[in-house]
């Protein structure tokens, strides 16, 4: 059972850990326990959108991980779901739809991807080297490694493409008048781009994560209603002997949010503090749906944004709350360093705690 859909089950599916707006079955980023991970942006394409309930680009980032066990494999569980299904449904929890198609990126210890959509057509990108980005606009251009085999047919019936000459997914398929959110959507993609630029051959998870808390490129999101929900950095060695190590937040905007690890294990602590809770008559669930609001943050995400009201009313103890943070990450970052370095090599006990403990020390200074 997906958001509004039903579908036929897997034999088999994979452990993954999930970023995700709690109202919904899928996320909006995650990672599997091979080490895939997979992302999605919305956007919005020359192809019509689907108000009628098909499976949310969500949706399939969770199918995705549950059913790859490799990049290219979760590509290819995503691309036939789409073709079989189509996308489509409101992408918040509001009575006015907000509808989009997505872009999706996709990796494993050995290879990147780039997928992006329109209605069920779709085009894929392998990436082989340096670093790539997207940002709620269509961006694979001519370097297309595979595609929805009717896709250049259905540019030439719409009349997007003649047929001549080399073809663009981003240029046939992309609006001609963008909608404001992707006006601005082009000036982060391209700030994107710059910052692992000037990081290049050199990039860690920590540049990860300053990009991330970047608010002068409109990456880290504080405004027109919109705010950065969660964020994830992973670590993916390519040596299979080494683990893993993927950084969540759990809580909204990563300029003040803690990033901590999570490493696949057996026996994995569960962690309550940062489930959101479930209602028995969800107005996500009933038909009309979202008639009535609910609370859905969990308890870490509460008290955070209890601190960060303080924080903002008195600017000294923000400032002391937000180094004692920092140095928390930091922590946090210096001890997974040391595992991937090989000088030290904690249990398999303390592994499967590890991100309940981190949680746990963030909630303390909470209080």
């Amino acid at each position: 059972q997906c958001t509004y859909l039903e579908i036929e089950q897997a034999e088999r599916t994979h452990a993954v850990v999930l970023s995700r707006p709690a109202w919904l079955w899928g996320a909006e980023m995650g990672a599997n326990e091979h080490g895939v991970c997979v992302g999605n942006e919305g956007v919005w394409t020359r192809e019509p959108l689907g108000e009628d309930e098909a499976l949310l680009g969500m949706d399939l980032v969770r199918l995705g991980l549950e059913r790859g066990s490799s990049a290219r494999e979760a590509l290819e569980v995503i691309t036939a779901l789409l073709e079989r299904y189509g996308q489509g449904g409101s992408c918040k929890e509001e009575p006015v739809p907000f509808v989009y198609h997505n872009t999706f990126l996709l990796a494993d210890r050995t290879e990147a991807w780039v997928l992006e959509t329109a209605g069920r057509y779709w085009a894929a990108q392998r990436i082989r080297e340096g670093s790539r980005n997207i940002s709620n606009q269509l961006s694979i251009g001519r370097e297309i490694t595979a595609e929805h085999v009717g896709l250049r047919q259905r540019a030439r019936s719409q009349g997007w493409w003649s047929g001549d000459g080399e073809f663009s997914f981003a240029e046939v398929f992309s609006l001609t008048h963008q909608p404001a959110r992707m006006e601005a959507a082009k000036a982060r993609y391209r700030a994107g781009k710059e910052l692992l630029r000037q990081h290049a051959g050199h990039i860690t998870a920590e540049t990860f994560m300053a990009i991330l808390r970047d608010k002068a490129s409109g990456i880290c999101v504080d405004s027109e209603g919109f705010r950065t929900a969660g964020s994830m950095v992973s670590v993916l060695p390519r040596d299979p002997a080494l683990p893993c190590v993927h950084f969540f937040t759990a809580t909204p905007d990563p300029s003040r949010s803690v990033f901590k690890p999570f490493v696949f294990v057996a026996g994995l602590k569960p962690v309550p503090q940062v489930r959101s809770p479930t209602f028995r008559d969800d107005p996500a669930k009933k038909i009309p749906r979202f008639q009535s609001t609910v609370d859905r943050r969990h308890e870490l995400y509460r008290r955070h944004q209890a601190a960060l009201e303080l924080m903002e009313r008195d600017q000294e103890w923000g400032q002391k709350l937000l180094q004692i943070l920092q140095d928390l990450e930091k922590q946090g970052l210096e001890g997974m360093n040391a595992l991937l370095g090989g000088t030290v090599a904690p249990s398999p006990e303390e592994l499967a705690d590890l991100f309940f403990d981190c949680v746990e020390a963030e909630m303390k200074f909470y209080t």
